[in-house]
């Protein structure tokens, strides 16, 4: 052990180092953080590869995992190495250059743990390492070996439960999305239901040395605490209200010291009745003190929202100039097609923001907020549910009465109240704007892609008797996804559980029930007697006794009947094109600088029917050079754009869909663009590909 005064010593140096690190200009050849850098622009000052050239891209290397299926991950590189993860959430290094793997760790065997976006890289200058999540846990990797670093938490890893209260100790609780590091501190995002049975979605920073929690940020307000009054008195006691949460990620000013964190709604998504009140520090973008999680200030971009309006992707730390004046701002894209901008140390607006009058709710029991906040500038990025038309229908659908007779029966107004006669959600569930993100140029433009894809909301009320108890607890937690028939929306994304006894046997089904997977979550909440009445009723099975004791989980009186997109018969959007799109907006005026479709709907351009857009998960990256670089669409390409002009300047076919936002970088003086092909989602093949490409 070292003596009192080598200690003392020993920590002034560290100190020093770090202080000379911080002083230091970042390695511009590396991708070292999530989307780029802590400001989570998405940009690169690299500009061996640009317009003139991108002709000349050409495969450099390949890694294939062993395994397949979607992979979401922006992968880091720093100093040679490119840290990833697999499909099956195993992180990995490799030799940029070559692609040559230096090490993996995890078990696929035994983790039934959701897609992953990628990993956090920490280092003082002497030790460097890999945090990244599989399941619940959070773990602390040696980044040149890969093996666990035992002294931080318990042998390497810290159950992302801790610090929450004894309430959520069982629930579901993984995180998709890089943890932001900031000096010693790591602050995780987290995923959890979307029920009511969701744990509370606290904000928490963790130390990155021995992975015990520094600071916790309440989402719903302890009495006491700002926003408390803003639920009911108990909401904060997580029996019967959670989430709140921030899954997509945070961006960290750390010349400042400001954390920006983008939530979620409150669980139970769609109906909120045992939560009357705005529902703060939900659906907000928080400014917090990144060493304390103190409050500077906040935004909510969604009161009490019903609609599953969560903050899909970091904001974007940006430098702008109004009236002559350079101002450090943040920007928020949402899945509603906004864009908010904001000074980033005030919190004041930069454009005006009204409160937009919207419809009450007609559920028993709701009480829906009357105003709802709308930027005046930029304008949305995708269309909305007001606009649309009745002849707005798909011109190359075969049943165009139906869907006409169908967009005519729903609710079009903006942000009206859920209801039983049924809302068209556009921009849909999914956004509008994604978790892939926004990219943007140190001159203030804003590169988004968005979704164009309508969806169907309608709400009943929850059965309050059933002969069979399984189907109660099914019609709460499953009905959403796999439909009250347990047909699904194969279209949707949601597979039949029709005949599942006969495909999978009852120990995966088990294993699937109690711990998620893909983007299902797992329902440790619920008793295992009542798991198996839910295994029992997918399985067509005779309703075993129903005991005498009944569960103590909170059942909302209403229940949405699915996420069901808004198809043709062939399952093509039943709205008129574009179906993506590509934007590029400056910030410095509100005004766009262009807007295109982008992608291509691959039933459509088999026939020669191309530009129509096309669904698009990952985002954008933009380089000094003057090039726009992604993946995305479903149609398994690689497009790279002029930035200035959106002119398409180069086509590369994937072997599967990049549902991933590529990263860039340099070694030994060669410019790469990396890209993870995982494909699966929207019905894409599945594939097993990291692809980086050079001159």
């Amino acid at each position: 052990m070292l003596s009192h005064p080598r200690k003392v010593l020993y920590f002034i140096e560290l100190i020093i180092l770090i202080i000379i690190l911080a002083l230091k200009p970042a390695d511009l050849t590396d991708w070292a953080a999530y989307l780029g850098g802590s400001d989570r622009n998405h940009y690169s000052t690299l500009t061996q590869i640009k317009a003139d050239n991108v002709d000349q891209l050409k495969e450099a290397w390949e890694y294939n995992l062993p395994d397949s299926g979607q992979m979401q991950v922006n992968p880091l590189i720093t100093q040679g190495v490119l840290y990833g993860v697999s499909s099956t959430v195993q992180a990995f290094a490799l030799d940029a250059s070559t692609g040559k793997e230096i090490w993996r760790f995890g078990d696929p065997l035994k983790n039934w743990a959701s897609t992953s976006r990628g990993v956090s890289f920490w280092t003082n200058g002497i030790e460097k390492r890999i945090l990244y999540t599989a399941g619940p846990n959070l773990w602390a990797l040696d980044a040149q070996t890969g093996k666990p670093i035992l002294s931080f938490g318990e042998q390497g890893k810290i159950d992302l439960h801790l610090g929450l209260p004894a309430i959520a100790a069982s629930k579901f609780i993984i995180s998709n999305t890089p943890g932001t590091i900031y000096h010693n501190l790591i602050i995780m995002p987290v995923r959890l239901s979307e029920g009511a049975d969701a744990a509370p979605g606290d904000i928490r920073a963790f130390d990155v040395l021995t992975g015990k929690l520094v600071w916790t940020f309440h989402t719903i307000p302890y009495p006491g605490e700002k926003g408390y009054t803003t639920w009911p008195k108990d909401a904060y006691l997580n029996t019967h209200t959670g989430a709140a949460n921030n899954w997509a990620g945070m961006a960290v000013d750390n010349e400042r010291g400001i954390l920006f964190v983008p939530t979620g709604s409150a669980g139970y998504d769609f109906y909120g009745g045992n939560r009357k009140g705005a529902n703060l520090f939900a659906n907000c973008l928080i400014a917090l003190d990144a060493k304390t999680g103190k409050r500077l200030w906040h935004f909510q971009t969604t009161h009490h929202d019903l609609w599953d309006r969560d903050l899909p992707a970091p904001p974007n730390l940006i430098t702008v100039t109004h009236r002559g004046k350079k101002i450090p701002a943040v920007a928020q894209i949402t899945k509603q097609g906004f864009v908010f901008l904001f000074d980033r140390v005030s919190g004041k607006p930069l454009f005006p923001i009204v409160e937009k009058k919207v419809m009450g709710s007609a559920l028993k029991g709701e009480k829906a907020w009357l105003t709802q906040p709308y930027p005046t500038l930029p304008k949305p990025y995708a269309r909305l549910s007001s606009e649309i038309q009745h002849n707005d229908i798909n011109p190359y659908s075969e049943n165009k009465e139906e869907l006409i007779n169908t967009l005519a029966s729903l609710n079009k107004s903006w942000h009206a109240a859920p209801s039983e006669k049924g809302n068209l959600i556009l921009p849909g569930f999914d956004g509008g704007g994604e978790w892939g993100g926004a990219a943007a140029d140190p001159n203030g433009i804003l590169y988004v892609n968005s979704n164009e894809m309508a969806w169907i909301q309608k709400m009943v009320p929850t059965k309050k008797n059933s002969l069979n108890p399984g189907e109660k607890i099914y019609q709460t937690n499953c009905q959403s996804c796999h439909g009250a028939d347990k047909k699904g929306n194969p279209f949707s994304g949601y597979p039949t559980l029709v005949g599942i006894s006969s495909k999978k046997s009852k120990t995966y089904i088990q294993q699937i029930i109690n711990n998620g997977k893909g983007m299902m979550p797992g329902f440790n909440h619920l008793s295992k007697e009542e798991k198996d009445h839910i295994l029992s009723f997918i399985n067509d099975e005779l309703p075993k006794e129903v005991a005498s004791k009944t569960s103590n989980s909170y059942v909302s009186p209403y229940q949405m009947t699915g996420y069901i997109k808004f198809l043709d018969a062939k399952g093509l959007p039943a709205l008129s094109p574009p179906w993506g799109t590509l934007n590029a907006i400056d910030l410095n005026t509100g005004k766009y600088v262009w807007k295109i479709p982008f992608g291509d709907e691959p039933a459509l351009a088999k026939q020669g029917i191309t530009g129509t857009g096309a669904e698009n998960y990952g985002g954008p990256i933009v380089t000094a050079s003057g090039l726009l670089i992604i993946g995305a669409a479903k149609d398994g390409k690689l497009r790279i754009y002029a930035s200035k002009t959106g002119k398409l300047l180069r086509t590369i076919t994937l072997p599967a869909a990049a549902f991933a936002t590529p990263s860039t970088y340099a070694v030994n003086g060669k410019q790469f663009i990396v890209i993870a092909c995982g494909g699966t989602k929207l019905g894409t093949p599945k594939g097993n590909k990291y692809i980086a490409f050079s001159l």
